[in-house]
């Protein structure tokens, strides 16, 4: 896994949506970095990050 994401993807994700630009953000590449980076997380590790998540279907819970 690669820790931190590419310049090009920081770049794109630091154009802020208008729901962003409404709240705020006082750093969007910042912001897109660390939302870049929990995705790739979450991308390389599905199992480990959805059991830790709280907004996760356990196992049983997701259909085969």
């Amino acid at each position: 896994m690669n820790d931190t994401p590419d310049d090009e993807h920081v770049t794109s994700r630091a154009e802020l949506l208008p729901e962003e630009v409404a709240a705020g953000s006082d750093d969007p590449r910042e912001q897109a970095e660390a939302i870049l980076e929990e995705s790739e997380e979450r991308t390389d590790d599905p199992a480990g990050t959805g059991a830790e998540s709280e907004q996760t279907s356990t196992p049983d819970q997701r259909p085969s």
